[in-house]
């Protein structure tokens, strides 16, 4: 799985999806930059969340907040007291880790024992292996799954409590030790704020001390009854924003999984206290549908969460299988009223909505969906990045990487190719069809090689279709239409290139 996640780095700055940022000066770790193909990729996941969540309710509402907001705000949102991660430094290799991520690691090593004495045991037993009842009566595996719960419990508690001794107490009773240096001598585990600082214009010191925001939600919160009066929104209704959000993660890993500069899709759904737990269910059960319009069953899954932030009373993860395990792809929380009700208290301002059918006012409860558009987008390569042998033109195995992308989300649509470059009247009419195709979707124009080795650069970046013009389109006004997916060719006419095209790549088939 290692070698797939670096194949797929790989082939994403070979094929222009992410580069490295500011590369020529050695890059900027854990900080990225979307390339051609990448931020029409990104600019596609962001419109099929934007109208899934606003065009498709009328209870939903889009608003684009700024990323410098009053230090206030941060304050009342709990950031600047409790926006920290526990760090420990190894004292060799002077490397800097999230203890928690260090526990975590150890525990999936455990994982990976138990999954690969299941992958031996349904080799021996074959079809009449079951994988629930092998794990529920092999000693060997429930005691390793019991040592596993019981160190994650064990890690929760601490970090619940901020007991940063314990957690330095479990490091050292797992023999952990540092990836890069293999070293157990551990410093003391400590508190490291994630905010970015910076200095609002001449104003120096702590006067003059703003942060980039490191969510987008509270740019939602500070702006609901604006939103609610403008929008003559009722409850239930949702406030839906995509933006870039800052955190200073000292332990940035994984590609663009976790990153300094990212990008959310946040959507605040605001109710009547006391129907929070009815509409946390309906949102879990309206997001994951989302992801599994694009992903299998099996590369999703729920779960929830052991320690809860101090403002929820419930919160559950959508995991995605990436080639380095499940991680967490999307954030569903039951916030109650805590956010509201904290800026109210420390703003002075009255953030309460008079309900004209119980004719009282009160402090709205939230429920929050969260997806990093980052990581989404990470998902959705993944899911898409496939190596696999197929016949050539002359019938020989080959080859080939393709990238599975629902046509919706595919960054071209269609190709033009003229089959021979050095033919005007070829390259004339490919020029008519591709002219009339870009004025409806994103579309590609190529003459350059055979047309083999086209089709291939075609698939690396994922174009669901290529359309073809060779003689014969003189002759009857066909051209060939070619299935990345398939690899199948069927003549159409000219006039039907641009509807045919447009149908197969209609976001409302994910929609359906």
């Amino acid at each position: 799985m290692d070698d797939l996640f670096k194949k797929i780095t790989g082939h994403c700055k070979e094929y222009g999806f992410v580069y490295q940022s500011s590369e020529i000066y050695d890059g900027l770790a854990a900080t990225y930059d979307y390339g051609v193909y990448g931020s029409l990729l990104k600019n596609n996941i962001k419109e099929y969340w934007w109208k899934s969540m606003v065009q498709m309710h009328e209870n939903i509402v889009g608003i684009d907040a700024a990323i410098f907001m009053h230090p206030k705000t941060w304050k009342a949102s709990g950031h600047v007291d409790a926006f920290n991660d526990p760090m420990i430094d190894n004292k060799d290799s002077k490397k800097r880790y999230r203890a928690d991520q260090l526990i975590e690691g150890a525990m999936e090593k455990i994982e990976a024992k138990i999954i690969k004495d299941v992958e031996k045991a349904r080799k021996r037993f074959g079809d009449a292996f079951d994988e629930n009842e092998f794990r529920s009566t092999n000693g060997r595996i429930l005691d390793r799954q019991k040592n596993i719960d019981e160190n994650l419990k064990r890690m929760n508690n601490a970090l619940r409590n901020e007991d940063m001794d314990d957690l330095k107490a479990q490091i050292e009773e797992l023999g952990i030790a540092c990836p890069e240096s293999g070293s157990k001598n551990w410093t003391e585990v400590r508190q490291f704020n994630l905010m970015f600082s910076t200095q609002l214009g001449a104003v120096a010191g702590d006067d003059g001390k703003i942060y980039l925001r490191p969510e987008t939600a509270q740019g939602i919160f500070v702006n609901f009854l604006n939103v609610q009066k403008t929008s003559r929104q009722k409850i239930p209704f949702g406030i839906a924003q995509i933006g870039k959000a800052f955190r200073n993660e000292i332990v940035a890993r994984q590609f663009i999984f976790r990153m300094r500069e990212f990008e959310q899709m946040e959507m605040q759904f605001f109710v009547k206290p006391g129907t929070q737990k009815e509409w946390y269910e309906k949102w879990k059960e309206t997001r994951i549908k989302w992801h599994k319009a694009l992903h299998p069953d099996s590369s999703l899954r729920f779960h929830d969460h052991d320690n809860l932030a101090h403002y929820a009373d419930a919160a559950v993860d959508i995991e995605f299988q990436f080639p380095f395990g499940f991680r967490e792809l999307e954030g569903i929380h039951s916030r109650t009223d805590f956010d509201l009700s904290s800026h109210q208290d420390l703003s002075g301002k009255k953030l309460q909505y008079f309900d004209p059918e119980e004719k009282e006012n009160y402090v709205p409860y939230v429920v929050e969906t969260s997806i990093g558009c980052d990581r989404m987008f990470l998902a959705v390569m993944s899911h898409a990045y496939t190596e696999e042998t197929v016949p050539d033109a002359k019938g020989n195995d080959s080859e080939r990487v393709v990238l599975k992308f629902h046509p919706a989300l595919a960054p071209i649509k269609c190709a033009v190719l003229p089959l021979l470059k050095n033919k005007e009247e070829l390259t004339d009419k490919a020029r008519e069809v591709f002219n009339k195709l870009k004025m409806h979707v994103n579309c590609y124009y190529e003459e350059k090689d055979n047309i083999g080795k086209r089709y291939r650069r075609q698939d690396a970046i994922g174009t669901p279709y290529c359309v073809t013009i060779d003689f014969d389109t003189l002759e009857d006004n066909t051209v060939t239409l070619r299935d990345r997916d398939t690899m199948e060719q069927t003549r159409i006419s000219v006039d039907e290139v641009v509807e045919i095209v447009k149908k197969k790549c209609d976001m409302t088939q994910l929609f359906a």
